[in-house]
């Protein structure tokens, strides 16, 4: 008899269901550096250290950028899709952001269960560091699930996803920048949301390999 592993679903948060915070926060405070993700910079630490720097010159506090986040809204969209694909698999979001900064997000993901980081805040409210929970978790997470016997599909459209997304079973770039696109080209592309549908009906349907 064929088995059939269990299917997981994976995502990324921002680009996929959330509009990126902080280009959010650069509209916002008019400060152009901070528009910089990890879309354009590879390097994750270094994008956070220049992140940390910039709120400091700028007296800006924790605060501050959560009142700026209690205005964003999921992107349009992002929650039919959320409640389709929640009805398909499992799906676990995997994030390099922050608990303190997707607080208010959660009730509008249903409190899906969410995979982040955490800040370090000090006494007078500003953001000191950050910690992660694991160095390099999201490939390491995709590892993990499939250890447990689930079969996954990873979605992403970031340098920092591409661990996860090779990590997967099935990988998918959703609305990519050409950059990642270029550097990552073995990676299928989706640009809306049916054409994502249709990669994970595919995925969570597709046939157990067939027995030697």
């Amino acid at each position: 008899m064929d088995y059939r592993q269990p299917p997981l679903l994976a995502t990324d948060l921002e680009g996929i269901l959330l509009p990126e915070i902080w280009i959010a926060v650069a509209e916002r405070t008019g400060i152009a550096q901070l528009r910089l993700t990890t879309r354009d910079v590879a390097d994750y630490d270094e994008l956070m250290r220049m992140r940390l720097d910039i709120l400091r010159d700028h007296n800006l506090r924790l605060a501050d950028i959560q009142a700026i986040i209690a205005e964003m809204d999921v992107l349009p969209g992002a929650y039919d899709f959320l409640t389709w694909a929640r009805a398909q698999a499992p799906l676990i979001i995997i994030t390099d952001s922050f608990y303190e900064l997707l607080a208010p997000f959660l009730p509008k993901l249903d409190y899906t269960m969410v995979f982040a980081h955490s800040l370090v805040v000090d006494s007078r409210g500003m953001l000191a560091g950050y910690r992660l929970r694991v160095v390099d978790g999201k490939r390491k997470a995709l590892h993990s699930f499939r250890e447990l016997g689930f079969r996954t599909m990873a979605v992403g459209d970031s340098y920092n996803d591409i661990g996860m997304l090779e990590a997967a079973d099935v990988g998918v770039l959703f609305r990519p920048p050409d950059n990642v696109c270029r550097d990552y080209p073995a990676l299928p592309v989706t640009r809306d949301y049916p054409a994502l549908q249709q990669k994970i009906t595919d995925f969570v349907h597709a046939a157990p390999p067939t027995a030697p």
